[in-house]
C-alpha cells in the first residue's frame, strides 16, 4: 500500500476496529473481576481432539505450509458436516476454503467482492470487525437496525435500504451480540430480495450449533441462494478452541476463487496441525453437539434468571454465547466485566445502557458474577 493511500485507510477505520475486547479481558485480570466480556469459554474442548493436534505436531503433519485451500482432510470433513447437518453439498476441492478463523474469512470476502463505493447492508448491532472489513474494502456501510426487545429484522427497512449501489448483504444468524436467530420466513424474505436485486450474501454462521430456541437454517438452502451465498463458519465456538483460529468459506467455485485471491495476501495459510484436529472434531457424534447446546442453554438460563432477579432488563437470546441486558450503569464497579453494546452500532442511542454478557463460562463463575452484580442493587 502506497504512502498516499494510508491516510485514506486510516480515515476509513477511524473509530471502528477497536481493541475493547482485549482491553476488557486485561482489565478483568488486573482488577480481579469476573470476565463476562470477551466471548471465549473458560475450559477447553474435547481432550481427544487436542490430542489429535498434539500428535500432528509431533508427527510433522502441518508444521510446514499446508495447502493454500486447507488440508484435504479438513475440506472433506467440512463438506461431510454440511451435508450431514444442513443437506448442503459442497465440492471439497473447489467450493471450500480454510481460513484463519471466521474473522479472516469475512475480511477476505469483503476485500474480494466489494469495490470502492459499493454499499454493504449489515444488521446492527454487528460484530465490530464487519465495519472495519467493509471500510478496508472501500465499501459503504448501510445499517439495518435490530431493535429491542425482540431484535427482529425490519424487512421494510431492509427493502428501503437497497439501492442501485448495493453489492451485498452481510448476514449473521445466530446473531452476535443480540442472540437473535432469524426465522424461516425472515430468511426467505431476505433471500427473495437478494435474488430480485441480484445481490450477493455473505453469511456468518459461527454459532450454527448454538441455537436454544428456534432452529438454524443456512440461507444457502433457499431458492436462488446457493449460487450467490458465501457461507462462513469456524471451529472456535463449536469446539471451544477459539485460539486455534480455524475457519472456512463455502461457496461456488467462482466465489471461492475470488475470496482465495484476497486471502492469500492476508495470512496465506495457517494452523496446519490444528486443521487435522478440526477434521476429526467435525465428525464427532450427534451427542457431542446436543450436550454442547444443552450445557450452554443451562448457562444462559442461569445468567438470565439471575440478572432478572437483580432487577436488570434482560433480552433473552435464542442462541450464541451472549445475553444483552439494560443495566443503566456499567457493572465493573461490582467486579464484573462486560462489553458495552454501543460499540456494535452506527447509531448507538438506543443502546447507551446496554451491555453484552458472555455466558460461555462455568456455572460457578456465572454465579459469582451474579453475586457481585447484586451488590449494585442490594
Amino acid at each position: 500500500m502506497g504512502l498516499m493511500s494510508r491516510p485514506l485507510l486510516n480515515r476509513r477505520l477511524e473509530g471502528l476496529g477497536t481493541t475493547i475486547f482485549a482491553e476488557m479481558s486485561a482489565r478483568a485480570l488486573v482488577t480481579g473481576s469476573v470476565n463476562l466480556g470477551q466471548g471465549f469459554p473458560d475450559r477447553d474442548g474435547p481432550a481427544k481432539i487436542a490430542q489429535v493436534a498434539a500428535d500432528a505436531i509431533l508427527a510433522g503433519r502441518g508444521n510446514q505450509y499446508p495447502p493454500g485451500p486447507g488440508v484435504p482432510e479438513l475440506r472433506q470433513a467440512i463438506a461431510a458436516h454440511d451435508e450431514r447437518f444442513w443437506g448442503l453439498r459442497y465440492d471439497p476441492d473447489t467450493e471450500i476454503l480454510v481460513t484463519a478463523g471466521a474473522t479472516e474469512a469475512i475480511a477476505a470476502a469483503m476485500l474480494a467482492l466489494v469495490e470502492p463505493g459499493d454499499e454493504v447492508i449489515a444488521f446492527e448491532p454487528y460484530y465490530d470487525s464487519y465495519a472495519a472489513n467493509i471500510a478496508m474494502a472501500g465499501g459503504v456501510r448501510v445499517p439495518v437496525t435490530l431493535r429491542p426487545p425482540g431484535f427482529r429484522p425490519d424487512l421494510a427497512e431492509l427493502t428501503k435500504a437497497i439501492t442501485g449501489r448495493t453489492r451485498l448483504i452481510l448476514l449473521n444468524s445466530p446473531h452476535n451480540p443480540t442472540g437473535t436467530v432469524f426465522t424461516r420466513d425472515e430468511l426467505a424474505a431476505i433471500a427473495a430480495l437478494a435474488v430480485e436485486h441480484d445481490l450477493l450474501v455473505v453469511t456468518d454462521e459461527v454459532y450454527e450449533h448454538l441455537v436454544f430456541d428456534g432452529e438454524h437454517m443456512p440461507i444457502a438452502q433457499f431458492p436462488g441462494m446457493r449460487e450467490r451465498t458465501v457461507s462462513v463458519s469456524s471451529a472456535g465456538k463449536t469446539f471451544s478452541f477459539t485460539g486455534w483460529k480455524i475457519g472456512w468459506v463455502k461457496a461456488t467455485p467462482e466465489l471461492v476463487a475470488a475470496v482465495k485471491t484476497a486471502k492469500q495476501f492476508l495470512t496465506f495459510v495457517s494452523g496446519g496441525p490444528f486443521q487435522y484436529a478440526v477434521a476429526e472434531a467435525l465428525a464427532l457424534p450427534g451427542e457431542y453437539y446436543a450436550r454442547l447446546r444443552d450445557d450452554l442453554m443451562a448457562q444462559r438460563d442461569l445468567l438470565c434468571a439471575g440478572l432478572s432477579e437483580i432487577g436488570f432488563e434482560v433480552y433473552r437470546p435464542q442462541g450464541t454465547y451472549f445475553v444483552t441486558a439494560d443495566i443503566k450503569r456499567l457493572p465493573d464497579r461490582a467486579g464484573v466485566v462486560a462489553i458495552p453494546t454501543a460499540i456494535f452500532y452506527d447509531h448507538p442511542e438506543a443502546a447507551r445502557s446496554h451491555v453484552r454478557f458472555a455466558f460461555c463460562k462455568q456455572p460457578e463463575v456465572l454465579t459469582e458474577a451474579l453475586r457481585r452484580l447484586s451488590k449494585l442493587t442490594g
